[in-house]
């Protein structure tokens, strides 16, 4: 009996090893969830093509500052999360974070564009707020979310360390699933 136990306890160990030998390693694992944690976002920037330059240079920066998170262009056809257009007031944006299943929109104030803010700037502060960010009217040209609290002549587009880490969590595995619709919307006056 004893010795039919070892052949069994050496023949489970011996395919558990085969098993592990077929498997992928921690590091790739880890690579691919995280792969599939990624949200992918859509917008359209058909109702603000003067800013359609801009607009793709901020879905870059937040491409690169959260990879929890991917924002794209739609293609013709393709469902839209963040409806982008133009108009004469502040800029303003719905409040998320939006997910694949949601839809929000950013007004590209030209009020501000007009009062010299620099328009990269402008679209990556407003797809912050369409990322779960709220205003931080810190007043420092380093907090992207400061707006315009920070002086006209300030250009950075970067979101901040704590900007970025606050949108990874917005987007953490999970988290993703809850599709709540958005309703809040930002007025980022003067």
């Amino acid at each position: 009996m004893q010795r039919r136990t070892l052949a069994l306890i050496a023949a489970n160990a011996f395919l558990g090893a085969a098993l592990v030998v077929g498997a992928a390693s921690p590091a790739t694992a880890a690579q691919d969830s995280a792969a599939a944690a990624v949200t992918t976002l859509t917008y359209s920037d058909s109702g603000a093509t003067q800013y359609s330059a801009e607009i793709a240079e901020a879905a870059r920066i937040w491409n690169a500052a959260a990879p929890n998170v991917k924002i794209v262009k739609a293609a013709a056809g393709q469902r839209v999360n963040i409806r982008i257009v133009s108009d004469p007031g502040w800029p303003r944006a719905t409040l998320g974070p939006v997910r694949s299943t949601g839809s929000a929109q950013v007004w590209f104030g030209k009020q501000a564009v007009d009062q010299g803010y620099n328009k990269t700037r402008i679209i990556t502060h407003e797809l912050g707020h369409n990322l779960g960010l709220p205003d931080n009217r810190t007043g420092l040209c380093s907090d992207l979310m400061s707006g315009s609290s920070a002086p006209v002549s300030c250009a950075n587009s970067q979101p901040s360390a704590a900007e970025r880490a606050r949108v990874q969590r917005n987007y953490a595995t999970g988290i993703a699933a809850n599709q709540q619709p958005l309703t809040v919307v930002i007025h980022d006056g003067a």
